[in-house]
């Protein structure tokens, strides 16, 4: 396990950070562990993602019928109506369970706010390349514009020597044709 705050490397990108398409959330990488990377932070997560879930309702629910069913029914008697244990049980998990929500929610807004940093670093890196390919194109405009006019300025200039050459041989063809005998 990786217990370091430094990220790793991108595995797929043959060596060249520089172009990975992450390469702006690297920095905020240790904000990933919502409770960090040790044992008991790892636990304290899985324990805050359980709550909430289905499984957990349906469980907790179910605990809760049987403990009450139990006590009523006279199966067992150690915690009788008004179930004094029950809501010391409840305000025990409440205990519990609010900061580690509160602080999964807190450092939840942290990555998010990391997150949001980084993407706005990469939408002005786009930005910024955006407006170099749009110079670029810009350029190779005015370069193409400039050819287009040396290529008209050229086929008129052939237009005026084939029509030039065209009068030269009519006026050949006239002066040889008067000068047979």
């Amino acid at each position: 396990m990786n217990t370091s705050t430094k990220p790793d490397a991108p595995k797929h990108d043959s060596g060249n950070t520089g172009n990975h398409p992450m390469r702006f959330h690297v920095p905020h990488a240790h904000l990933d562990p919502v409770f960090g990377s040790d044992w008991f932070a790892l636990k304290a997560e899985a324990f805050a993602r359980f709550f909430g879930t289905p499984t957990f309702l349906i469980a907790q629910t179910v605990i809760v019928a049987a403990w009450i069913i139990a006590n009523v029914a006279g199966w067992t008697k150690f915690d009788i109506y008004p179930f004094i244990l029950l809501n010391l049980a409840f305000s025990l998990q409440a205990a519990y369970a609010a900061p580690l929500i509160l602080l999964a929610q807190t450092r939840q807004a942290d990555r998010d706010k990391a997150h949001a940093q980084a993407d706005a670093l990469h939408r002005e890196e786009l930005a910024l390349a955006s407006e170099t390919r749009e110079k670029a194109v810009a350029d190779q405009t005015a370069k193409l514009a400039i050819l287009v006019q040396q290529n008209t300025d050229l086929t008129e200039i052939t237009r005026q020597l084939s029509e030039r050459i065209e009068g030269l041989t009519r006026e050949l063809h006239r002066k040889m044709v008067e000068d047979q005998p």
